[in-house]
């Protein structure tokens, strides 16, 4: 389920978002974003696959800067997806299976889409979701 998410809709949950601007005094530079979500993961899966599909690119010809990251109980990370892609709308990547490493218990899945480095993705919107599997 996403973080701050109510459990409503179907399941696996799909966030729908649009790339924003920072917001903030400083703007890009340090600015506040939408640009992560989170997913809580609430018992031990095997493996984690995660899906990303563009909605729209407000006609843009910019790309969608996607980062993933496997969150750890013991409050370490392992970025799993790095990647700049610039799907058709209506379509997108499947990512994983990703496994956590031995010992550790992923307690998060983090989506990062959007960039300061990249601020043609602005406006773009997607839909992501994670599936555990056991």
């Amino acid at each position: 389920m996403p973080v701050g998410g109510n459990g409503s809709g179907p399941k696996p949950w799909i966030v729908k978002k649009k790339v924003e601007r920072p917001k903030g005094l400083l703007g890009r530079a340090v600015g506040r974003t939408n640009w992560n979500t989170d997913f809580v993961v609430n018992q031990p899966y095997r493996s984690f696959k995660l899906f990303f599909t563009a909605d729209s690119t407000d006609g843009n010809p910019g790309a969608y800067p996607i980062q993933a990251f496997l969150k750890f109980s013991d409050g370490g990370n392992l970025k799993v997806v790095d990647e700049t892609m610039q799907p058709p709308t209506g379509t997108g990547a499947q990512f994983g299976p990703f496994t956590s490493p031995s010992g550790k218990a992923v307690s998060q899945v983090n989506f990062r889409i959007g960039a300061n480095n990249d601020p043609a993705a602005t406006g773009f919107s997607y839909r992501i979701s994670v599936q555990g599997c056991n």
